[in-house]
């Protein structure tokens, strides 16, 4: 919720700062691009040296980038704080992930789920946080939601001692990992590590269409004010927590590879409609491809933990880094296509990416913890 918060005002700091689409994409690439580069780093470190209590300490530097980023005054301080909050995020989501992993009960798929359902859903709040309490108040304002990231930091202490005390469950066995997964060779597993990365290409691009610049999008086609942009900003991050929760579970049933097929490649007539849309179908479609296209990540996660067993923070810190880095220099490209073009055509251009899903037909049929547990 209080990463969201960035985005979220980027229309109430690109009036008051006079900032170019340029300008704004950079602030994204920022705090993307040191949480991507970062996250696998430190998740190969906490594979062997576990630390319980790097939950909280991420969750201080996001609050010390939001506290920062109320009160910057020059666009330099914003780059800043961006860079703060992409750091918090670095150190928190490989051990979170691995958390997850260990409170599972072996439903992966379920866990990854619900624990990125969290954020999504708390990513949905920051649009309406802005429509209602930051842009009336002010950028300043932004500094009361520390509060809220520093009640989060005493539960991840709390949670930091939970996994202190279980260290069988935090220092899993790769070798009994690797008795219930299929064993590929590795010119077939660095091949389908590459056809992951292009899909989360495929997926963090469009999304970041849409996280970046829809409010701009809404504004200037269809004359929104600001607040009512936020709020159909709102409903599609809704939508998108929504898809999260669906991947997991359903994945668990029936493969991973059929999850990603749909999510992915499922999406792409609606992309192929949006540009063209009234107000009301864009609303519409909006919601549609959030809920579609947010259901692919946790599975892509657990399929490349399942992969690659025993190496799961390294894993989540790739996959997560490479969302975040995606993400970041989509932002980024698209602003700057934007201010050379418009940002219409920002969206006729990504309307084709998830065409890429169709690599899927590549990816090896993996069998699933639920399905193995069947047998």
């Amino acid at each position: 919720m209080v990463q969201s918060l960035i985005p979220a005002v980027y229309p109430l700091i690109k009036s008051s700062y006079h900032l170019s689409f340029g300008q704004v994409g950079l602030i994204t690439l920022t705090y993307q691009l040191v949480a991507s580069i970062l996250q696998p780093v430190i998740g190969l470190y906490t594979d062997y040296r576990p630390k319980p209590y790097s939950l909280a300490i991420g969750m201080g530097f996001t609050l010390a980038g939001l506290v920062l980023f109320s009160r910057a005054s020059v666009f330099g301080a914003l780059l800043g704080a961006a860079a703060m909050v992409g750091l918090g995020s670095a150190i928190f989501h490989p051990e979170s992930s691995r958390v997850a992993r260990m409170a599972s009960g072996g439903q992966h798929g379920l866990a990854q789920s619900v624990f990125q359902v969290g954020g999504n859903a708390g990513s949905s709040m920051g649009p309406l946080l802005a429509a209602f309490i930051v842009i009336p108040t002010g950028q300043h304002s932004i500094a009361w939601f520390s509060l809220v990231a520093l009640l989060a930091m005493v539960l991840l202490v709390r949670v930091g001692n939970w996994y202190k005390t279980h260290p069988a469950a935090a220092r899993r066995s790769r070798s009994t990992l690797a008795e219930h997964r299929p064993v590929l060779p590795r010119k077939k597993v660095a091949t389908t590590m590459v056809i992951l990365g292009a899909l989360i290409f495929s997926k963090y691009f469009y999304l970041a269409s849409l996280v970046s610049y829809f409010t701009f999008y809404l504004m200037s086609k269809f004359r929104l004010t600001p607040q009512a942009a936020e709020i159909r900003l709102f409903v599609f991050l809704g939508a998108v927590a929504a898809g999260t929760i669906i991947g997991g579970p359903i994945g668990d049933r029936i493969g991973r590879k059929y999850v990603i097929w749909c999510s992915i490649l499922g999406v792409l007539p609606f992309t192929l409609l949006l540009p063209y849309s009234n107000l009301f179908w864009t609303t519409i479609l909006s919601v549609i491809i959030g809920l579609v296209l947010a259901s692919a990540f946790s599975a892509i996660l657990v399929y490349a933990q399942e992969l690659i067993p025993g190496k799961v923070g390294m894993i989540s810190g790739l996959f997560f880094g490479l969302a975040f880095g995606m993400a970041g220099i989509g932002a980024a490209l698209l602003g700057r296509l934007a201010d050379r073009t418009s940002i219409y055509f920002v969206y006729q251009v990504c309307s084709y990416l998830p065409a890429i899903g169709l690599l899927t037909a590549f990816l090896p049929h993996l069998e699933t913890g639920m399905r193995k547990t069947a047998s």
